[in-house]
This record gives structure tokens, C-alpha cells and sequence, in this order.
């Protein structure tokens, strides 16, 4: 389980994330809406430990502040929205980097450590990059190795910011479709930040709605996803519809005036 206690993150005297509590158990999706500049990024920062931060992050008994970096890197993968890539880099090098963590200090990857790199390759579409460089790929195929990297990794934590910002319609499916197999198979938990409402509703268990940092709603979709809250806090008018499927449809609507949260 994932838990969140009083999570703030400051920079300098601006509040990015203001005192979140929350939690997710093992095998739930939890996705995180808010409009820009809410405090999505900033919060899976601080759950990977890679913003200073005030307030406690645990994963099942242990608390992330007093681990060693090596074994943050066992418990929680992370992708960002930017991920430094090394052009020199093959695609199979680039995801074998999500071994790391499973490497003595002064050992090399093993037969099984090249194998499920490669294993998670062929089931994200990039088994035929493999010996591409990183820099000659499109934004939409590096955005999926990024993600073949976090899941080589093997944590039971994955957080995505923004996963699919970069692909199509098509392959952004894909993507999330392959991420729910996996937090299926292996009860991973997943924490994502997300901006397409839609995409979020039809692939997290609960939603966290942030604004100006602070938690505004926290729950099912279809409890989260009230048409008066998103529209104040995405500043634009909105409505929620269901599909034939029972499916949760977030749809904006042209508006002329603009409300705050």
C-alpha cells in the first residue's frame, strides 16, 4: 500500500502541494486531475522522492525518507513528463537502465535481466527499435520507452506523469491498456497524472482532484467528475455524459466567461 501523510512540497514561498493525504492499496489505480499548474507533477515527485518535501511517504511498512536510493528504486518507478535520454543510447540499453535497482554494485545485467527488458518491449510495440537509437525515434516511441524502462524496473509502485501526452489516440490506448495488464498481473499500484479526464475515468479505480495544490475531491469517477467542480476548476464549461458502455465521458464546451476553484 501506498499512503500519503501531510505530503507538502515548497518552493521557496510558493505551496506546490498543500498537506495531501491519501492513499492506494496494491493493485489500485489512482489517477490525479487538476488544471495546470495544480500540483500533479509535484506530487509524484515527492512520492519518488525527488523534490524536498515535508510530511511522511510510505510503501507497506516502510517510510521513503529513510530508505537507501538504491531501494526506493525496488519499491517505486517513475516516469516524467520529461525524461533525459541519451542520444548515443539503443533502446535496449535505455530499458535495461530499469534493471539497475536488481544489479550487485559492481555486477552487469544477467540473461533474465535482458530478457524481461525485452519481454516488455515486445508487449509495449517496440520490439522492432530495439537496436535504434534513442535519438531517431518519434516523440510518441520514446514516450513508450520511457514507460518500457519504468516497467522493466519491476516496482510495485509506478507513477506516470502524463504517459501518453506524446502518442495518438490509438497508441495512448494502447499504452494504458498495457499498463492495466500489468498492475493486474503483478497487483502493481499505479499513481498518474493525467489531464485527459476521459482516459482517467475509463482507467483509474479513484480519482484525486487537486487545486492550487490542495485536495478538492477525492473518490470513484463518477463521484469526482461533477460538472460544477471541473468546470470552476479547469476555468471552462464541461459536461459529463455516459456512454451506451456505462463509460464516464468528460466533454468541454465552448464558454465565454471563466470561474475559479
Amino acid at each position: 500500500m501506498l499512503t500519503l501523510d501531510r505530503v507538502t512540497v515548497r518552493y521557496g514561498a510558493s505551496v506546490a502541494v498543500d498537506a495531501v493525504s491519501e492513499s492506494a492499496a496494491a493493485g489500485e489505480w489512482v489517477g490525479v486531475i487538476g488544471a495546470n499548474g495544480a500540483g500533479k507533477s509535484s506530487l509524484l515527485k515527492a512520492v519518488a522522492h525527488l523534490v524536498p518535501h515535508e510530511g511522511v511517504v510510505g510503501i507497506g511498512s516502510e517510510t521513503m525518507s529513510r530508505l537507501s536510493p538504491r531501494r526506493r528504486a525496488r519499491l517505486v518507478a517513475y516516469v516524467p513528463q520529461q525524461p533525459e535520454l541519451p542520444a548515443g543510447m539503443s533502446v535496449l540499453d535505455y530499458t535495461l537502465l530499469g534493471r539497475t535497482p536488481h544489479i550487485g554494485y559492481f555486477g552487469v545485467e544477467s540473461m533474465h535481466d535482458r530478457e524481461r527488458s525485452a519481454e516488455v518491449l515486445d508487449r509495449i510495440g517496440l520490439a522492432p527499435l530495439t537496436d535504434r537509437y534513442l535519438s531517431t525515434l518519434s516523440g510518441g516511441e520514446v514516450q513508450r520507452v520511457v514507460l518500457a524502462r519504468a516497467l522493466a524496473q519491476e516496482a510495485p509502485v509506478l507513477l506516470l506523469d502524463e504517459p501518453t501526452s506524446a502518442l495518438d489516440l490509438g497508441r495512448r490506448v494502447d499504452a494504458l491498456e498495457l499498463v492495466d495488464e500489468l498492475r493486474r498481473e503483478r497487483a502493481l499500484t499505479v499513481l498518474s497524472a493525467m489531464h485527459d479526464l476521459t482516459l482517467a475515468a475509463q482507467f483509474a479505480d479513484r480519482l484525486v482532484l487537486l487545486a492550487d495544490g490542495r485536495v478538492i475531491a477525492s473518490g470513484p469517477p463518477a463521484d469526482v467528475l461533477d460538472e460544477e467542480v471541473l468546470s470552476a476548476c479547469f476555468g471552462g464549461r464541461v459536461r459529463v455524459l455516459t456512454d451506451d458502455d456505462g463509460q464516464l465521458l468528460v466533454v468541454p464546451q465552448r464558454s465565454r466567461g471563466r470561474i475559479g476553484c
